[in-house]
């Protein structure tokens, strides 16, 4: 029987268990880049088979959070490097997740002050969709997202060459792959969901094969540049987050893309499930239909406990089960998952920016006093 706490192949890379720490922006590098505190916190978290970084901007035009580490610099880079190094010194596995946010941005974060760029001009306005950004007076917090301007076709290569560098700086950096940000209402989604995307030339909504174009543009740049067993990619389908309306195409977008990625034999695809525990907002039935077109290794995440994620594991509908906040408050998280033992209710008002409170000062497991995480 399949079991969360056995180790797992992907792709040649031996994962120690089927537990993925997901990705989660922390907001914690001052000057954009990785330092030693960074590096703590992923290492606490390396019993995990497989980490998945916080999402790392291929470019200053694809930042939409302060304080968050890039990887289109080498300065940036040589900081990610200390990442790596501590958690493979502690026999762990990373990759890194390149992200561009879209129109989740604002002007205070864009080069030169400009507008984010989108699929189109549409603007993010429902009660979430705000960018962790500066206000008039320079101080950060959540603002509300600029009005994006559409990026022109012939922009599109050079953010899909964007994409491409960054992987390669990644694996430059010591990460394991990389996994393309597809998800969650950022750029990539922005293209794939036709309420947002109303372009008229090869990248807009009148077919299916438009609209999932500039994705998978950018996976083949990805897997061009650092090989197909290194990437991975992370969907949302029915995912509402930052003013993604649902439309009826849904299904036939994301299982479309299911049958492309299944051609290109990649790492693997993450889907993120953003409904609540008591109502999945990926129905057993798409996830049974997903599984069956695309054959290669399958994670979820989202509201997952472990009875859920050993189910789906056990019933072959996913390989791997991602666990993201339960991750923050509980470094040594797979343990506690394998003896049963209880979890730690993370801090919310530290989720983002300030210092050690919250991020690497939760304490691992133990039975007498309390014991700090080392």
């Amino acid at each position: 029987m399949k079991s969360l706490f056995e180790d797992y192949d992907l792709w040649g890379l031996k994962l120690r268990n089927r537990v993925v720490m997901a990705p989660m922006t922390r907001a914690r590098a001052k000057d954009g880049i990785a330092d030693e505190q960074t590096a703590q916190y992923y290492r606490q978290r390396a019993g995990a088979g497989l980490i998945v970084s916080e999402g790392t901007p291929i470019s200053q035009e694809g930042t939409g959070f302060a304080f968050i580490p890039g990887i289109w610099s080498d300065d940036q880079v040589r900081g990610w490097q200390g990442v790596t190094k501590a958690v493979h010194g502690e026999g762990g596995k990373i990759f890194a997740q390149i992200w561009h946010v879209g129109r989740m941005s604002h002007t205070s974060l864009q080069p030169a002050g400009g507008q984010p760029v989108s699929s189109s001009a549409k603007p993010a306005r429902d009660d979430k969709s705000t960018a962790y950004a500066f206000n008039e007076d320079g101080i950060a917090g959540f603002v509300e997202a600029s009005v994006p301007r559409p990026l022109g076709t012939d922009e599109i290569a050079r953010v899909v060459d964007d994409f491409a560098n960054a992987a390669a700086n990644a694996v430059g950096a010591g990460f394991d792959g990389v996994e393309i940000h597809g998800a969650n209402g950022y750029l990539l989604e922005q293209f794939l969901n036709p309420e947002i995307n109303d372009r008229t030339d090869r990248y807009g909504a009148g077919s299916v094969e438009d609209r999932t174009r500039f994705v998978l543009e950018i996976v083949d740049s990805v897997v061009a540049r650092v090989g197909a067993g290194k990437v991975g990619i992370r969907l949302s389908p029915f995912g509402k987050l930052f003013d993604m309306p649902h439309h009826p195409l849904i299904e036939e977008t994301y299982l479309h893309l299911a049958t492309a990625l299944a051609e290109r034999d990649l790492a693997y695809v993450h889907l993120k499930d953003q409904g609540p525990a008591s109502a999945p907002a990926i129905s057993r039935e798409f996830l049974r239909s997903f599984r069956q077109t695309y054959s290669g290794t399958l994670i979820l995440a989202g509201s997952l406990e472990k009875r859920r994620a050993e189910e789906f594991v056990r019933d072959g509908l996913i390989d791997l089960a991602a666990f993201g906040q339960p991750f923050i408050a509980n470094p040594d998280l797979v343990e506690r998952l394998r003896r049963d033992l209880p979890l730690t209710t993370p801090n919310r008002d530290t989720y983002y920016g300030g210092g050690v409170e919250g991020y690497t000062d939760y304490p691992v497991y133990s039975v007498g006093p309390e014991t700090k995480a080392a």
